[in-house]
């Protein structure tokens, strides 16, 4: 084998994130998925959780461990449930050994005015949007700790940091998401843990397709002119943003070198919040 070969091979078994374990909540599709096969693109272990049959889960498993050779399993933890959040956590530290990435991932939206937001839904988007991501980091620190290394990643929205009507909940709860992030940035910031938040703009994920569908239903046009129109409203780059791009986002704030970066609020929204 030639220096060049031996390089590249050496290159090729060589990961940034070399089997790290990292727990992904939401990940059985859309975002969560795409951040879970970039982290297992860069070595980690993968602990998947999220709402999917079994088949769709034994699939979605089965590609990632074949795609990354890396050890990939599954959790079903109700996020609204904060004692299936700990068995979550625990099932990672049985089964692969660690926690030592998190990304807090999970998320739903409803969309009202004010006056006519269901309580229920109000509830739930606060649930899973903002108390679960309590709820892991509180299981996943001490783990961490013990380990001198942690990476949490919340995956926060523009809506953290910024306003559109029809959304109380969801602003409230990605505001909130990102105080939480400063917060246990703040806690943890000598012990060898960041904690960040990613903000991403819009992304062409089930959530905003839906946004997408009833935008065109109400104005009587095609999904791709809704679609423009969505993007033109707030996006200045009039482009969704990519799900890889958030994955990377996320490899690179768990990597050595983010290990200075801490309680941040990193946007991927295409201009969004700089006007």
């Amino acid at each position: 084998m030639s220096q060049l070969e031996a390089s590249a091979t050496k290159e090729q078994h060589s990961k940034i994130l070399d089997n790290k374990v990292a727990v992904v909540t939401g990940s059985t599709s859309g975002i969560g998925l795409g951040i879970a096969r970039r982290l297992a693109a860069n070595g980690c272990h993968i602990v998947l959780n999220g709402l999917a049959d079994t088949a769709e889960v034994e699939r979605v498993k089965t590609e990632l461990a074949e795609s990354s050779q890396r050890t990939i399993v599954y959790h079903g933890a109700d996020m609204t449930k904060p004692q299936e959040i700990a068995e979550l956590v625990e099932f990672a530290v049985n089964e692969l050994g660690s926690v030592d990435i998190l990304v807090n991932n999970a998320g739903i939206q409803h969309t009202a005015s004010v006056e006519d937001f269901p309580v229920e839904k109000w509830d739930a988007v606060l649930a899973i949007n903002l108390s679960s991501a309590f709820h892991t980091m509180r299981a996943a620190l001490p783990h961490m700790k013990r380990n001198g290394f942690g990476r949490i990643v919340n995956i926060a929205s523009v809506h953290g940091l910024v306003a559109s009507a029809q959304k109380a909940a969801y602003v409230a709860a990605k505001h909130g998401l990102i105080g939480l992030t400063k917060v246990a940035a703040l806690e943890n910031a000598e012990t060898g843990i960041t904690v960040n938040a990613v903000c991403p703009g819009w992304v062409r994920t089930p959530l905003v397709e839906k946004q997408i569908t009833d935008l065109a239903q109400r104005k009587g046009v095609s999904q791709e002119i809704a679609a423009e129109e969505l993007l033109s409203a707030k996006q200045p780059s009039k482009r969704f943003v990519e799900v890889d791009e958030l994955g990377d986002t996320v490899v690179f704030l768990a990597s050595k070198a983010a290990s200075n970066i801490t309680g941040s609020s990193i946007t991927v929204d295409g201009g969004w919040t700089a006007q």
